[in-house]
């Protein structure tokens, strides 16, 4: 029996059975099975004939009403790449509790998931990736995978030909590390004295992004300890090194020139790697002490840390590594909660990196909203409720910069109380704002806490990060440890139009001087030809679809020249078939911006953008309308293979598997409801 529809599922996948308590994570590993509510009751009058766009937006919302679950939610997969299930099979291994059927299941993941060349790549038909295939060869290594297995050999090869285990990110080298596989002194220095630098200093850990925090917090632990699990030969990928290393072989690439800030940090790494060296460290105890209070602090009821894989399978790193067994509470309940993330069927399992209920929700609620569904329905009305019962109540990390701020808003996932975060929370709010719910006075009182908490989370230059405030320290990313350029959340034009798109919708002027600093950052953030770049989804049409929507809806002039650049920008990438796409290639290459196959929810990021910005009678929207029908599957669904979300620009790519079906039916219900046109 399935526990999910896993891993290529064209439907949105739920789980009947499951509750989702504010004190507990529902687990994806019970029995699924289709809840399916009443047929439809948006038939036309007997006789009355439906046009193709009213049938249409009819089988989309029939959709998501046979999806929503009995509590109120909507709850789809979040697909990403197979490091972070090639990373469970190694904790299972280092923590020594392996299960050998799941780890078979598991391992059928990943060589489903690996090409005909045999790579392994971060997104649908990307290049292959050197990292990924490492982590992927490894794992495999380890589920007992032979290197003359075909399959190996084909990633052995592709692995020698870009340079071996050498040249990996960070992460990967890591995880080889903790088996003897890499030498722990080539991985780049993060003492744990770190913890003691106090919040105004320069570098602390509160200057890094939440998602760096919650990680590297425990994994400064385990470098600290720097463990090794001895593997038996037949587990080892000594083969994966293009030659036996040398000592030279471990330093750092440095970039030309000599006073460059990055080789300015390779020099301080040299220099802490040093002091680590040292067995006399007189404030190692103390910093680890105060890690370790810290992971225990911020591990969530449910088990949870960041509500993410690397910052859950870190802090239980860390623990293990501490000396916690694996029956402590909070081992346990760290290990219960990854558990809680997979998704298995009698031949598969894959661990997601994250989970996205409260963003499903918020996202199927606004379409069924935008689609014309009454706001009194019963269907909305319970999703509204499940959204306004996961209100955050408890200050969190940010708290840190903005220590006078209530609490207030939403996260991501079932519970996330230490990262609430601006994008949920506003797109929440946006959804619900109509809906009719029966304590009105309370659902108002949330909204003007999230209003509040999002407006106090802006930052000094404007714009919005999406879970901290004035996270802009882009020196961080320079760092040796920071080959995945992501360790601070600066302002972005996505968010930023978001927190418009807010204000405008809750009666916000335009010359609130919030609103004022927004848009001057959005006007900076530009680029030349009139697009905004994407930071949480691919890529420009996904940034100028967020801008476009929240200069529209705070009541910006339309005819400026700055935004006709824009219209036309997204006009110019409409393709032949009246659809939008874009790689995710663009964000190496931005001579790729908007540039892709055609794509349900990137199409319908366009339209809505077009439509906000007083488009919605051109012919370029009616085109984009007669594509979304066209493509429609009789179930109400899309079909959409590409990875159109982003965890990391350029290394850590999401396909969310609810956007290519909310995201069209809320550009149908919205173009019919502004042109009352007939299909």
């Amino acid at each position: 029996m399935r526990t999910c529809k896993y891993p290529i599922s064209h439907a949105l996948t739920s789980f009947n059975g499951v509750t989702a308590e504010a004190e507990g994570t529902p687990s994806v590993r019970q029995s699924a099975k289709i809840h399916h509510l009443p047929a439809s009751i948006w038939k036309k009058k007997e006789g009355e004939a439906k046009n193709t766009l009213d049938l249409s937006i009819e089988r989309s919302r029939d959709f998501f009403f046979r999806e929503q679950l009995p509590e109120g939610y909507w709850w789809a997969e979040l697909e990403s790449n197979v490091t972070i299930t090639a990373e469970y099979i190694m904790l299972f291994h280092f923590m020594g509790i392996v299960d050998k059927e799941k780890e078979r299941k598991m391992a059928n993941y990943l060589l489903g998931k690996q090409t005909k060349e045999g790579f392994w790549t971060i997104y649908y038909e990307g290049p292959g990736d050197l990292s990924t295939t490492v982590e992927a060869y490894f794992a495999l290594k380890l589920a007992g995978y032979p290197a003359d297995h075909p399959a190996m050999a084909k990633a052995r090869a592709f692995i020698l030909e870009k340079g071996g285990i050498i040249k990996c990110r960070v992460f990967t080298k890591i995880f080889l590390a903790l088996f003897g596989e890499f030498a722990w002194f080539g991985v780049p220095s993060m003492p744990i004295e770190l913890m003691l630098l106090p919040n105004w200093a320069y570098f602390n850990m509160y200057e890094l992004s939440s998602w760096s925090r919650a990680t590297i917090i425990p994994l400064s632990i385990v470098m600290t300890e720097r463990p090794v699990r001895k593997l038996p030969p037949q587990a080892r990928v000594r083969e994966l090194y293009v030659r036996p290393p040398r000592p030279t072989d471990y330093t750092f690439t440095k970039e030309h020139g000599i006073l460059t800030w990055k080789n300015i940090f390779i020099g301080v790494d040299h220099m802490l790697k040093v002091y680590e060296s040292n067995p006399i460290r007189p404030f190692k105890n103390k910093a680890l002490a105060k890690a370790e209070k810290w992971v225990l602090d911020h591990q969530e009821p449910t088990g949870d840390w960041g509500g993410i894989q690397p910052a859950m399978l870190n802090a239980v790193l860390a623990l293990h590594c501490l000396g916690y067994a694996n029956d402590h509470p909070a081992v346990a309940k760290g290990l219960e909660a990854l558990a809680n993330f997979s998704i298995e069927d009698e031949e598969g399992l894959v661990l997601q990196s994250c989970i996205s209920p409260v963003w499903d929700t918020a996202l199927g609620l606004k379409a069924l909203v935008d689609s014309g569904v009454p706001t009194d329905h019963p269907a909305l009305v319970k999703a509204a409720q499940w959204l306004l019962d996961r209100e955050v109540r408890k200050p969190g990390d940010w708290k840190i910069k903005s220590p006078d701020l209530e609490p207030g808003g939403w996260a991501f996932e079932f519970l996330n109380d230490w990262y609430p975060d601006v994008d949920d929370s506003g797109f929440v709010m946006m959804a619900i704002k109509d809906v009719e719910v029966k304590d009105k006075k309370s659902k108002d009182e949330k909204i003007r806490r999230g209003i509040n908490w999002c407006l106090g989370m802006q930052s000094k230059n404007g714009g919005w990060g999406a879970f901290d405030k004035d996270n802009t320290k882009h020196l961080l990313n320079k760092i040796p440890f920071a080959d995945l350029e992501a360790l601070i959340d600066p302002p972005t034009a996505d968010l930023t139009g978001r927190m418009l798109e807010l204000m405008g919708n809750f009666g916000y002027p335009k010359s609130q001087p919030a609103a004022v600093r927004a848009l001057e950052f959005l006007k900076k953030a530009q680029e030349p030809e009139g697009s905004w770049w994407g930071r949480w989804g691919v890529n420009y049409i996904y940034g100028t679809w967020s801008v476009l929507t929240g200069l529209a809806a705070i009541g910006e002039d339309l005819s400026q020249p700055y935004i006709k650049r824009a219209i036309n920008w997204l006009k110019s990438k409409q393709n032949l078939d009246g659809g939008w796409g874009e790689t995710c290639e663009s964000y190496h290459d931005p001579s790729l911006a908007g540039v892709g196959q055609s794509t349900p929810s990137q199409t319908g990021w366009a339209l809505l953008a077009l439509m906000a910005a007083g488009e919605a009678h051109s012919s370029a929207v009616a085109r984009g309308i007669q594509y979304l029908i066209a493509t429609q599957k009789p179930d109400g669904t899309w079909d959409e293979d590409q990875y159109t979300g982003t965890g990391f620009p350029k290394y850590f790519m999401i396909k969310y598997h609810i956007y290519r079906n909310c995201f069209p039916l809320m550009a149908l219900g919205t173009y019919r409801t502004k042109t009352g046109e007939k299909a």
